[in-house]
């Protein structure tokens, strides 16, 4: 143990150090001039800003760049990060109305320009450059148009000098989604230079690599996370629009991934139009980026049972969702949620039983409540989540001990619907397996589950939950002989019944909203083990 502390402890100190050798290489005048752009060109093709509808949330109302106070705005040393890192990526360019003057908005530029020439740590973040590359080329009707040739000369050699910021720095970069932004600006820059640099050719290099990574064999994000999937959907198709707009070839490995993704896009969302809170995901309504789909020509079909780790069972009327893959890769981990074989079922548009969501601002305490397994519809033993987490200061916790699906099996015919599978996230520290069969009985409106716990040389005498959350809008009360509970969904009514005798109704906290909670209740079944195999059975009915 004391080796193992030392070791890293060693391995920390030569990761810092090697840190901090590299941040004073960054700032110094070799790597200023080794990144300053030798070629001299300008901006051929002008991106539409409508292009990023999909990504960037405008206000309803248009700004006037005039109203603003121009020669203060980058004084402001007491900014939050946060709105140091959207002001210095400039996407609030999104928001001006067409008709600000040209003049003023170059003017902000030439003064971040004069401020910024050279690299430093907080205004040349991988993310906020390549954020700050694609809005300024987006929005060249206002920042470039009309402009002076020294103004051009200077904007076009702060672009390129960050563009190979970017090359340099990309690959160091921790965070996936990071790589991806920063992909999508060198491939852009590619695009409206007419690749004279290059740029077109290192940028998508760069994305074929990051898909290797980055995917699986079904072209499925391998960190499984819904939320993650629909951001790389977004960007494919934002580059594929670029080159179609610039009448460029499209590679044909944007298309097949974007083909892949929109498969998964379908599978988890366009087929119910409802957030399925697994592994990261909030509700984020996508009803716009349909729209924008519908726009842009960009249909998408798929009629598979299982993708990414999950079964999606569905009729016109009700949908079963469950988790059924493996936890990912720790470096795939940071918001993942132990929620291995929770489900959410769909009754006419509204969930009867979800999970609890997901809270993400990975500072904040209850970002690791919300990847616990108790907030899922799930088993829980000896108030432990089936994988274990380890918290790094100021980064998201990452898993240090997953678990496997050891079997699987999906049954979907007319009358009959079956999910069943099991995990071993608990067979390493207590000898027991978790195995859930779920079963649906469409006629009768009916379903009915048997959770397994699997004794393989198990510790006795340890407590278990099974857990059944509800929306916080739900209504539920138990009856008077204390041997069902009845739900109400809007107006729906469904009874809940099991033969364990621990069945309660509980207070928890709903994360369904990003950065939000709300009270909710939860049906749990709770009890004891033993060194021998049980099986809990439970129905949820129509009435």
């Amino acid at each position: 143990m004391i080796f193992n502390n030392l070791l890293n402890f060693i391995n920390n100190s030569y990761i810092l150090s090697k840190k901090k050798i590299h941040s004073l290489y960054l700032s110094s005048n070799t790597y200023n001039k080794k990144i300053k752009s030798s070629t001299v060109s300008s901006l051929q093709y002008y991106p539409s800003p409508n292009l990023l509808d999909s990504l960037i949330k405008y206000d309803k109302k248009k700004i006037n760049i005039e109203n603003y106070s121009l020669n203060k705005i980058w004084d402001n040393k007491n900014l939050k990060k946060k709105d140091y890192k959207n002001l210095n990526s400039f996407f609030w360019l999104f928001s001006l109305d067409l008709r600000s003057s040209k003049k003023d908005t170059q003017n902000v530029i030439l003064q971040w320009i004069n401020k910024n020439h050279s690299y430093n740590s907080k205004s040349w973040e991988v993310d906020i450059v390549a954020k700050r590359i694609i809005a300024w080329t987006s929005n060249s009707r206002l920042t470039y148009e009309d402009s002076s040739t020294d103004y051009k000369d200077q904007f076009n050699a702060i672009i390129k000098k960050q563009i190979n910021h970017l090359i340099n720095e990309i690959e160091r970069s921790e965070w996936v989604d990071d790589k991806m932004i920063g992909c999508t600006a060198i491939i852009l820059t590619g695009l409206t230079y007419q690749d004279k640099d290059g740029y077109l050719k290192i940028g998508l290099n760069l994305l074929r690599k990051l898909i290797k990574f980055s995917f699986d064999n079904d072209g499925f994000p391998k960190s499984r996370n819904i939320r993650q999937l629909c951001f790389y959907l977004k960007y494919f198709i934002l580059i594929r629009e670029w080159f179609k707009e610039s009448q460029s070839e499209i590679p044909d490995f944007i298309n097949e991934n974007i083909y892949y993704l929109g498969q998964a896009y379908t599978f988890t969302w366009q087929n119910n139009k409802i957030d399925l809170l697994f592994n990261g995901n909030h509700e984020t309504n996508n009803i716009d980026f349909d729209r924008y789909l519908k726009k842009h020509g960009y249909s998408f079909k798929n009629q598979n049972n299982e993708l990414g780790g999950y079964a999606v069972l569905s009729n016109k009327k009700t949908s079963l969702i469950m988790d059924i893959g493996s936890s990912p890769d720790k470096k795939f981990s940071s918001n993942y949620q132990a929620g291995a074989l929770s489900f959410e079922i769909i009754s006419n548009g509204k969930k009867l039983i979800c999970n609890s969501g997901y809270f993400q601002n990975h500072n904040h305490q209850l970002n690791e409540l919300s990847k616990s397994s108790a907030i899922h519809s799930t088993l829980t033993l000896d108030d432990r989540s089936s994988c274990k987490f380890n918290k790094t200061k100021n980064e998201s916790s990452k898993i240090s001990h997953g678990l496997k699906i050891l079997k699987k099996n999906i049954v979907f015919e007319k009358n009959y619907w079956k999910i069943n599978a099991a995990h071993d996230g608990y067979l390493r520290q207590y000898g027991i397996i978790h195995e859930r069969e779920m079963e649906f009985y469409p006629e009768q409106i009916k379903f009915v589950g048997y959770d397994k716990i699997i004794s393989k040389n198990s510790i006795k005498n340890l407590k278990f939950e099974i857990r059944f959350h509800l929306e916080p809008n739900i209504k539920i009360m138990k009856t008077q002989d204390n041997k069902s509970i009845l739900i109400d969904l809007d107006g729906e009514g469904w009874k809940f019944n099991s033969n364990n005798i621990n069945m309660n109704i509980d207070n928890g906290l709903y994360f369904g909203r990003k950065d939000f909670f709300v009270d909710n209740q939860n049906i749990v079944i709770s009890g004891m083990t033993n060194d021998e195999n049980q099986t809990i059975k439970w129905e949820i009915t129509k009435l």
